[in-house]
């Protein structure tokens, strides 16, 4: 069969085989330009293993989101004569899988790893063309500069990085008799996959909103992704979250949360907090209203008394004692530390101490931020274990595809992409020890049976591995969700739901909690040291008392942060110093205690028997309505805080007005 014979592709769309052929010829001047012919034998001249190693290692957080991705779509092509192909920026091979038989035809070209498929290099190929040109591109048979690399069709993506900077290419080469239209749309949505997934590892730390305007699209490869810092300010968003804010690349410092989607973080966060799972709603600044998903998941916040230890940023972290440590143990906080005077976090501490030294496996509810893993640290550090290691995993960060291997380890070999030497797992690390899983309820339902079965039976399996490891170690969770409607709903599964929850412990939210003052004062003498002795003004203090704090302790440690920072070389931490976002939320001209405006004529009246709470309730709900549930408008227009109105929601939804 002849290459004419063969399907063609017919290039970008609008582009025609007469625009094909002018686009193909511009390649290939472009690469005579370069000093190359047509029969230029193929370089196999390939870097040393030694430099290789380096380069991977260098693009290791790469190849940890693109590896497990290249798998699925290797599966997705199997047996038709084609492999997929990883590269640097520059157009250097790192990793590659395929069929057997298509390899050894690739290796007669030198297409695999260490070789670089640049255009300088190689002319017109996939990989350096669509390195060069900063775009997507498909190169088919005789389109290749090289007469060597006809027998070949190639599609290729550039990979971007959470900034925009290509930092890598996924390709698909196969036999050019093997050419399907469908290998690019594959490779392009293995490519955002790649893509979403090191946002996320990225901006793991920060406040992000997940968004898209059809709720059905929320958490699939074409959601937007943008991500804030602590004072609302738009750091990056992926190319999705870029197009449907209307926003370019090079403009991202001009935004703010509240400038896209008209809400401060606060105010997000309590929203998100109290919204039904998937029913976030908001509004983009084009009036286009989205379905979204705010997460924030920053470093569990340590106050205890003395140093602070500063724990490093990731999906999990582990402790030891000694020289070994990460942070000394002498650092972490004991279950005493915790006690800053609050009765609810007293209650659970003594709980907690009752069981402490009987093995039984502690269970840690509440909201995200109110310390869940602070307090896992503390029954480490209290219990028989302190000298031996604590291992945390997060396990809602973990991508799905690698958390088995994380948890359980693998042996040399077991896949590809796995580490040299192997990876004895998170639950062998902490033997002998304490493993604390964070997010539980996030973790996939298949993995919990094997963690089940690890957890009965003392024991786990490596992957790969031909024999069991004995592991010996405490186990605490923690979670934010309901697990018990999970295991209802069958989301979790009921056997290890009672094989973790021998010890039940919520942690209250901090609106709720009566030590606010000394959480403060201990935050600002541990966390803010840096910017000298501070102190709250009353009215300060006054703002932080009537706040809702949606983010809880992680929250509350952030503002001070930021306004101890602003306050540098003062005593006192004043209204001037604190963060703008946080100001609207809190609103101090507004009195939240103050009767809400009047009713408009034809609005809600006092009846008979009606109490001034009932009056009030029936006013939110009536203006709520009339600027159809936009919290904003609806607290300007009644003179209050936004945070007036959220609270005399949840007063609403707990039935304490009617």
């Amino acid at each position: 069969m002849t290459d004419s014979t063969l399907p063609r592709p017919s290039g970008p769309p609008g582009q025609g085989p007469v625009e094909r052929a002018r686009t193909v010829a511009l390649w290939h001047d472009r690469a005579r330009r370069l000093g190359l012919t047509e029969q230029l034998r193929p370089d196999f001249g390939p870097v040393t293993g030694q430099e290789l190693r380096r380069l991977a290692e260098q693009h290791r957080e790469l190849q940890k989101h693109a590896v497990p991705v290249m798998e699925l779509l290797h599966q997705q092509i199997l047996n038709t004569h084609s492999m997929v192909i990883l590269t640097d920026e520059r157009g250097l091979i790192l990793h590659a899988l395929g069929d057997a038989d298509f390899l050894q035809k690739a290796e007669r070209v030198a297409l695999r790893p260490g070789v670089l498929w640049s255009e300088d290099s190689k002319g017109t190929n996939a990989i350096g063309t669509a390195l060069a040109d900063r775009r997507a591109t498909l190169v088919h048979g005789s389109e290749h500069f090289l007469s060597v690399n006809r027998f070949l069709t190639c599609s290729c993506v550039p990979i971007g990085d959470p900034h925009g900077h290509v930092i890598g290419a996924l390709d698909v080469s196969g036999s050019r008799e093997g050419y399907h239209a469908h290998t690019m749309a594959l490779v392009r949505m293995s490519t955002q996959m790649i893509e979403n997934q090191l946002f996320v590892a990225r901006f793991g730390e920060c406040l992000r909103v997940h968004f898209h305007a059809r709720p059905e699209f929320l958490g699939t490869l074409v959601e937007g992704i943008a991500a804030f810092d602590e004072d609302g300010r738009l750091l990056a968003a992926n190319p999705s979250g870029l197009f449907q804010l209307g926003v370019e690349a090079d403009a991202l410092s001009a935004h703010t949360l509240s400038s896209l989607f008209g809400i401060g973080t606060g105010a997000l966060l309590e929203r998100a907090r109290s919204a039904n799972p998937g029913a976030l709603q908001l509004c983009l600044r084009s009036g286009v209203a989205v379905a979204a998903r705010a997460e924030f998941r920053a470093a569990s916040l340590v106050v205890a008394a003395g140093r602070h230890p500063r724990e490093p940023a990731g999906a999990e972290r582990t402790m030891r004692s000694g020289s070994q440590a990460a942070s000394p143990a002498n650092e972490l906080p004991t279950l005493g530390d915790l006690d800053t005077g609050d009765a609810a976090v007293a209650a659970v501490i003594a709980k907690v101490r009752r069981v402490l030294r009987h093995g039984i496996p502690i269970m840690i509810l509440g909201e995200t931020g109110t310390g869940k893993e602070l307090l896992a640290h503390a029954i480490h550090q209290e219990s028989a274990r302190r000298d031996k290691p604590f291992v945390a995993v997060d396990c809602a960060s973990v991508p799905e595809a690698l958390i088995e291997a994380e948890l359980f380890g693998y042996e040399e070999g077991a896949f590809t992409g796995a580490r040299r030497g192997g990876n004895p797992g998170k639950l062998v690390l902490a033997n002998g020890g304490t493993l604390f899983l964070d997010e539980i309820g996030d973790m996939p339902l298949a993995l919990q049976t094997r963690l089940l079965r690890a957890l009965q039976e003392r024991s786990v399996q490596p992957l790969g591995g031909r024999r069991p490891v004995a592991v010996d170690t405490a186990v605490i969770c923690a979670t934010h969700r309901d697990i018990k409607s999970m295991v209802r709903r069958g989301e979790f599964r009921e056997d290890l739901f009672y094989r973790l929850n021998g010890m039940v412990v919520r942690l209250p939210a901090l609106r709720e909690r009566q030590d606010l003052e000394a959480l403060i004062r201990r935050i600002l003498r541990c966390e803010c040291a840096a910017a000298g002795p501070m102190s709250l003004a009353p009215q300060t203090l006054a703002l932080f008392q009537r706040y809702g704090w949606p983010g809880n302790i992680r929250q509350l440690a952030n503002v001070l942060r930021t306004a101890s920072a602003m306050a540098e070389g003062q005593n006192v931490i004043d209204r001037d110093h604190l963060p703008e976002d946080f100001l609207e939320d809190v609103d101090p001209a507004s009195d939240p205690e103050q009767p809400l405006a009047p009713p408009e004529a034809g609005g809600p009246a006092l009846l008979a028997g009606e109490s001034l709470q009932d009056l009030r309730a029936s006013v939110v709900v009536a203006t709520l309505q009339r600027y159809a549930g936009n919290i904003s408008a609806a607290a300007r227009a009644l003179g209050v805080s936004r945070n007036t109105v959220y609270r005399m929601l949840k007063e609403l939804q707990r039935g304490s007005i009617q």
